[in-house]
This record gives structure tokens, sequence and C-alpha cells, in this order.
């Protein structure tokens, strides 16, 4: 997902940006997590997650053979099918991603944009077509060799790396290469210096959103299905096999895992809210293992003896969650269809757990769905106790309904405990991140910067990548100005930021030389990603820059309300 271009020219100088004035809510910025490293418990937690996509996708496997040999077509047909077809989604997904990564698109622009950037010099870079103009970009063509004088031997490394990436996606192993360079890039970050230790940084938060991502997607797709599947097999067989077990086990904690795991790199990825402890990420997991669980035996139960309205049943419950997401107006593509796209797909989700996709307290909107799921479960699981075969006994009917029922009830303590209890709640800044607010009374083509001594610190506070962005606090998604929403392209301008220019506030020590990333889009909203996660062209842009400067780059977003910039772009990328 890639933001809109128009084609226009960029203009890269030294000149102070413009700065946001504090909004009624700010507070003094806390960049305690400006030094976090990779730790031991990080590498843990992806050595597991490893383990369970293996157990996962090995017993849902094992069982399609055993079904095939015992010579149960029926069975083995629909667990293969949620085994091959979203491990094929994914790896197209995957591949698609690795192919734009290591493509040239764009890669000479952008770098010589960077390196001139980086450089500090006065210049001027186009995009359309092969222009350059300036003597800045001679001097970043210099720098960095024109993408037709590889030498052979480059030419050669990068046909093995599109061998190896294309063997890795046949084999349906791209989650499982994901999750060894995340490891690679997280020991790296922690053994190499302090400016190579923030770029791999850089570079592990991207591989996990992109890990995390591509599993949510699986998980739902693949592990879901194939839950509810096995489950109505063994009610209707009235017998459990270990291996039917086994792969039970292994899809409900392989979805209760990676809703954790999701969270937790979505928070970890974003500076205006606390990142998720490991204990909290924990409880989490424990809260969808048990609710999800509860729900999925109340729709095997149901489905046993009523195909057709389960059918009946999920479709209409997704078309409600759907509908009511869109309602709310979420902010997580970049453009129109594709949020659409991805709100149905969050309606998925919400057939089997809460997910959340608003900005502010959840409280109301996760009450209203416990109450509508547990409506939902106790009327499936009244329906096959009261039409259940004269094969299930009563007691054993009664067992089956209050494990249901207990094991909701579980999820909701554990539900409260991590609400109550382990919520990473509070903002970590309270300024107003990248933002831009222009003085057009007096002098409608030129900036006025607040005042050091009355006014608020300046807006590029923090550089640790990449949760060291200041927060943009979401006000209205109307009114976007020029290159936000469908009113125009979408532009970012990568230029140095001077150090003498403005004085920070006596409360903090912000750092002021280097770089800054400034990107012409409003803020997402959490729990959306932010532009940079989700376009790709981003990504290149701020790797490249991060591997050019001396220093990380500072990104800033533009101000949601406020009146239009007056600084021209020349260019879009």
């Amino acid at each position: 997902m890639a933001a809109k271009s128009d084609g226009a020219a960029v203009s890269l100088q030294n000149e102070t940006p413009p700065v946001c004035l504090p909004g009624p809510e700010q507070r003094s910025p806390q960049p305690h997590h400006a030094g976090k490293r990779y730790s031991v418990l990080d590498c843990c937690w992806t050595l597991c997650a490893l383990l369970v996509f293996f157990s996962d996708g090995a017993s849902d496997l094992w069982l399609a053979a055993d079904y095939f040999l015992r010579r149960n077509y029926w069975c083995f047909a629909p667990t293969l099918v949620f085994v091959v077809v979203p491990s094929l989604v994914v790896q197209v997904l995957s591949f698609r991603w690795f192919a734009y990564d290591f493509s040239d698109t764009n890669g000479s622009d952008t770098a010589a944009a960077a390196v001139v950037a980086a450089s500090g010099a006065e210049s001027h870079f186009s995009t359309k077509g092969s222009d350059q103009r300036g003597a800045g970009c001679s001097a970043a063509a210099e720098a960095l060799p024109a993408t037709g004088t590889r030498t052979r031997a480059q030419s050669c490394c990068r046909a093995c790396v599109w061998l190896f990436q294309s063997l890795v996606h046949i084999l349906q192993l791209a989650q499982v290469w994901r999750y060894v360079h995340a490891m690679y890039l997280g020991v790296q970050s922690r053994w190499r210096g302090d400016h190579e230790r923030r770029h791999y940084y850089w570079r592990l938060m991207f591989q996990s959103a992109d890990i995390s991502m591509l599993r949510l997607l699986e998980i739902f797709l693949k592990s879901a299905p194939q839950l509810v599947l096995q489950l109505c097999i063994m009610v209707q067989a009235n017998q459990v096999l270990p291996l039917q077990g086994l792969s039970a086990s292994a899809s409900l904690i392989s979805l209760s895992w990676m809703m954790a795991s999701y969270q937790k790199a979505l928070r970890d990825s974003r500076d205006d809210k606390l990142p998720m402890t490991y204990k909290a990420a924990v409880v989490q997991m424990l809260w969808h293992l048990f609710t999800v669980g509860a729900r999925t035996m109340a729709f095997a139960l149901f489905a046993s003896i009523f195909q057709l309205y389960f059918g009946i049943f999920i479709v209409a419950h997704w078309c409600a969650m759907t509908f009511w997401i869109i309602q709310g107006e979420t902010d997580f593509c970049m453009s129109k269809w594709e949020e659409i796209i991805y709100n149905m797909m969050v309606g998925i989700i919400y057939v089997f757990c809460w997910f959340s996709v608003r900005e502010g307290p959840t409280r109301c909107r996760l009450a209203l769905y416990s109450v509508i799921v547990l409506a939902e479960n106790v009327t499936l699981t009244a329906a096959w106790f009261l039409y259940r075969g004269s094969r299930t006994t009563d007691f054993h009917a009664v067992v089956v309904v209050c494990v249901v029922a207990c094991s909701y009830a579980l999820g909701t303590f554990f539900m409260f405990v991590y609400y109550c209890l382990l919520h990473p709640d509070g903002h970590v800044t309270g300024g107003v991140l990248g933002c831009c607010l222009e003085e057009t009374a007096v002098a409608p083509m030129e900036t006025q910067p607040v005042s050091p001594a009355s006014g608020p610190p300046p807006p590029d506070l923090v550089a640790s990548p990449p949760r060291t962005l200041q927060r943009t606090k979401g006000v209205d998604r109307g009114d976007q100005g020029p290159g936000g929403g469908d009113g125009g392209g979408d532009v970012f301008q990568v230029r140095p930021a001077p150090g003498a220019a403005r004085t920070p506030a006596q409360r903090l020590t912000p750092r002021t030389e280097g770089p800054v990333i400034r990107i012409d889009l409003p803020r997402k909203q959490y729990p959306a990603w932010d532009a940079h996660f989700i376009d790709r062209r981003l990504r290149k842009t701020i790797l490249v820059l991060e591997s050019a400067a001396p220093v990380t780059p500072r990104i800033q977003y533009r101000c949601l309300g406020t009146p239009k910039e007056l600084m021209e772009y020349e260019t879009t990328v």
C-alpha cells in the first residue's frame, strides 16, 4: 500500500521548519524508551512464535494425512484446503512485499535526495523523468553509484537473493524466514555501534510489523476455520482422536498468541502509546485463548446440527460487524477501497474475538461486543442442548455446556485483569507530533517560530527509531488540506534541520541536528499503523536516509485542522 503521487517536483532546502503550537492536552515528553534495545526476552518471544507456527502447521498436515490414510476424504479435503489456500495467499503477499522492497524502483532518486539532505547542501532534486537540477544532485550522484553501473558480482548476488527468496516462498516458509531475519536484526542492533544499532532497530521494527500483519491474516484464514472444523467433526463423531485434539489446541494457541503478539508489535511501533510488557501480552493471550475457545466450541456445537442455519448466522454476524466497523470510520489504509477491504477482513476477526480499530476509550464498545457475543454463545449452545442427538447423554451435554460457560467466564476474568492491572494506559508524550502551524495574518509567505522562552519545545524532540516520533493528537479527519485525502498527492520531504535556529525548553534536551523527514499526511490515530510502516516507499526513504545520515532522522507528520502550509512543494514522491 503506497501513498499517491502526482509527479510534481520537490525542493530540498536548509530552512527552519515551522512549529506546532501546543494542544490543550500537552504534557512533557518522556523519551524513556529512546534507548530501547533488543533483549533476551524479545529473542525468546520470537522463538516461541516460531514454535507456535510450526506446531500449528505440522499438526494440521499430520491430521490431514491421518484422514487420508483412514479414507475419510470428506474430512481430509476441507482440512487440507484450510492449510494450503491461506498459506498460498500469505506467501504471495509476502513475496510481493519482498519484490517491492528489493527492487530498484525510485532507489536512485530517493538515495540521492537522502544524501543531499544529510550533507546539508542546498539543492533541487526532481523525480519527474530523469531530470536533476542543482549542484547538490551532482554531489549525490557521485556519492552513490548509478543503478546501471552495478558490477557483475553485485548482479550475481542480487540474482542469488532472488533465487533464495523464491525458494523460500515456494516452500511456504516466508514467515519462518521473516522470524529468523527479525532475530538477526535484533542481535545486530544489540552488538553494533550506536548509529548502526539504530539502523538495525529501524529494520527490526519494520520486519516485526510485516510478520504481525502476515500472521494475523493467516490465523483468521487458517487457524480459526480449522479450529471450528475440527471441533465440529469431534462433536458429530462423538469422540476425540488424539490428532484432532492436538490440531485444535495448536490452532487455538496460535490464534490467541498472534492476537497478543500483534498488539504488542503495534504498540512497540508507536511512541504515542506506552509499550506492552510481556506480562500483559501473556495475560492478553490467556484472555483470547479462553474467550475464543468458548466461542468456537459454541460454533461447533451448533454447526454439528444446524449446518445451514450456522452459515446464515456467520454471514449475518459478519455483515453486522463490518457495517459497525465502517460506521466507526477507521483509518488504517492509504486509500478508500483498501480501507473497505480492510474493514471486511476485520469483520471476519469480529466473528471470533474483539479487535480494537478505533482511537479512544474502548470500554463501551468492548462491553457491547462482549454482551452480543455472550448472548450468541448462550443461544447457540442452548439450541444444541435442546436438539442434540440421542447419542449424547444428558450428563455429557451438561459437562459440555459447563465447559463453554467456564471458558468464557475465565476469558472474561483475564480480560478484566489485563484492563485493570496490566493495560499500558496513558500517553508517553503529550505534545503534538510532526505538525506545522503557519502565521498567515502578517506574513503570508513566512513562518514564525514560537519563542523558546514562552512557547512549546520544537516539534522534533526525539530521534531514536521508530518509537521516538512525537505524537499528533487526533483532531478531525476532515480538512486534510493539500496532499491529504483525495484532494491531492501525498507528499513527503526530506531535509536537514538547523541546529542553532531554536533553543529547546529547559525541561528537555531534544536533538535538533540531523535530517528531518517531513510527511505531508496527518498521522494515523492508534490503533492504526503509522504511514511509514504501511507505505513501503516511506520505508525505503527512511532506511536510505538512516544509512546516509550520521544521525537518526526525525519524522514529522502534518497537523490536522491547520491553515494551508505555505511551503511550495515541487515534487511528490
